[in-house]
């Protein structure tokens, strides 16, 4: 599986090739990726992933720097107005979901909507250890496939239940 570097980089090079504001703003060095997968290298490994996993990969390494943009810190785009990072971000939720639904992948797309809300929720309240679960697991759930686990804990964490926590790191050991 590719290190989250690998993923980092990736995204530069296709926010370069758009042109426009964000790549202007894409930094040069980013060391900070990390030689572990990340939860993009780990969706796109997946078997629903199969059929394009390098496209799997980069959609969602343009989500979460589009949630990395909203809630810091950015690892690829760099800007210090605020503003503009709130835009760039959506510009980049919207990236990553337009390219997920030219896959056809209908159920991927509402994973990812569903864990931008949530994150967007577990931020609201400064969790932003249950916003990295979140993440973490709906983007697992792109890649392996949900389940009824997921749901629920996704349904606790809708309703600011503490149990949502636990249960979202839970899935990542069972």
């Amino acid at each position: 599986m590719r290190p989250a570097r690998d993923g980092a980089d990736a995204l530069a090079v296709a926010l370069r090739a758009h042109n426009g504001p964000v790549a202007e703003l894409v930094k040069g060095d980013r060391r900070d990726g990390g030689g572990q997968p990340g939860p993009a290298q780990v969706a796109a490994a997946g078997p629903r992933a199969a059929c394009a996993p390098g496209e799997y990969e980069l959609l969602l390494e343009m989500i979460l720097e589009g949630v990395r943009l909203h809630y810091g810190p950015p690892r690829v785009v760099q800007t210090d107005d605020r503003d503009l990072a709130l835009l760039l971000g959506d510009q980049l939720y919207a990236m990553g979901l337009e390219r997920l639904a030219a896959l056809g992948d209908l159920a991927a797309v509402a994973e990812l909507a569903d864990a931008i809300a949530l994150v967007a929720q577990a931020h609201a309240v400064g969790d932003r250890e249950l916003a990295d679960a979140v993440w973490a697991a709906s983007a697992t759930a792109v890649g392996w496939g949900g389940s009824e686990r997921l749901e629920e804990a996704k349904q606790l964490a809708r309703a600011g239940d503490r149990r949502a926590l636990p249960a979202l790191k839970a899935l990542r050991n069972g």
